[in-house]
């Protein structure tokens, strides 16, 4: 993309970068440093991450789909691959999530806690969801006004319904896998209701940024995002004081719609701010960038690297896990990074020199970890 929207990239890429921290501090901060002061402030900063991937999702999916909307529709070389990147998705979120890296061993010891978090929606499959849904309404919605009112309610839907499906247990109702991708009961961090907010408002933020655009009015479109997130952040936070509890309705925090909003709203004053520092200093020369163009090969070769079953089901986070202080927990985030930065780096060097060669190497790569899946006895 002309300057591929470069401070998109900018957003994803420290989004994935603060990701790293999160993980790593997840899997080996001592406890008792969880109850302190600066971990809480750090862990609202934490819970910024996700918001910030699915709304980037949105926005990216509906500004490049619309240059691709005849080969969509006619069923051609860009459907057959938006579809092969979306179930691309989809697999790695659930390959993750594997109970054992040995099919053997599932077959013989997998419990039904271990499928239930097998089943469980983190946010590759939330992702790989929301594309799914944003590309059929590409597809059937011919009218780009009635698109992006369709996204809009179907944004506004999930996050009014969430308090009333969160405590609901939909299994025995819906099959397992099924259930999973509605609330939290069973294990899902990024079920749809309201996880899929995000994606949806941000594509409705991309058609808007994309109509500025048009009329050379990008700075009009910083503005009103400046003055619609500080608008959330306000009635966020002033409302979530209040002693109101909406009747027949859950009460936890992540279904509440007032904590959707105070982050929209961070989100949208992120996304500006990316904006204006790229277009201020007009460049694209950043480690961020790099993270921000390979951010699914940092996330799940990050999570590999702190949760891998290495041996006889060990991993870094079983073997050391909340056992680290501030400062192995900071040098070990550090390093993660660095080492993510140099991966990022050196992928998307080699894809600029032979897509072919990368794509080969993918493969392989793939074959490799399926035939050792296989063959694997613990």
């Amino acid at each position: 993309m002309s300057n591929r929207l470069a401070w998109i990239d900018l957003l994803r890429g420290w989004a994935a970068l603060v990701m790293i921290e999160v993980h790593v501090f997840n899997a080996f901060l001592l406890p008792s440093l969880r109850e302190t002061t600066w971990f809480s402030i750090l862990n609202f900063v934490n819970g910024l991450v996700a918001p910030s991937f699915l709304f980037v999702s949105g926005f990216v999916f509906v500004l490049a789909s619309e240059r691709k909307l005849n080969e969509f529709r006619s069923f051609g070389r860009a459907f057959w691959k938006q579809i092969a990147r979306i179930g691309f998705i989809w697999l790695v979120g659930y390959a993750l999530h594997l109970p054992f890296f040995s099919f053997s061993r599932i077959v013989r010891g997998a419990s039904e806690r271990d499928w239930l978090k097998f089943y469980q929606v983190d946010i590759l499959h939330c992702i790989a969801l929301g594309l799914f849904v944003l590309f059929l309404l590409r597809l059937m919605v011919r009218s780009e006004g009635r698109f992006i009112y369709t996204v809009a309610g179907g944004g506004v839907a999930t996050v009014l319904l969430a308090p009333y499906v969160w405590e609901i247990d939909f299994i025995g109702t819906l099959p397992a896998p099924l259930a999973a991708y509605v609330n939290g009961q069973h294990f899902s961090q990024f079920p749809i209701f309201n996880w899929v907010g995000f994606m949806m408002f941000g594509g409705v933020a991309a058609a808007a940024y994309q109509a500025e655009k048009r009329k050379d009015r990008e700075p009009t479109w910083g503005k009103n995002a400046v003055v619609l997130g500080v608008i959330l952040i306000v009635l966020g936070t002033i409302f979530t004081e209040l002693p109101v509890r909406i009747p027949y309705a859950s009460t936890a925090v992540r279904a509440n719609p007032l904590f959707f909003a105070t982050r929209l709203g961070i989100v949208l004053l992120f996304a500006v701010a990316c904006w204006w520092y790229v277009h201020r200093r007009q460049t694209e020369r950043s480690f961020a960038f790099d993270v921000g163009r390979e951010s699914l090969l940092v996330y799940a070769l990050h999570l590999l690297i702190i949760y891998g079953d290495y041996s006889k089901g060990r991993s870094l986070a079983s073997l050391y896990g909340k056992s680290f202080g501030v400062l192995a927990s900071s040098i070990s985030t550090f390093g993660l990074m660095a080492a993510m930065v140099i991966v990022a780096k050196g992928w998307g060097r080699l894809k600029s020199i032979s897509q072919k060669t990368a794509r080969l190497i993918l493969y392989a790569i793939g074959v490799v970890t399926v035939v050792i899946f296989f063959v694997r006895e613990s």
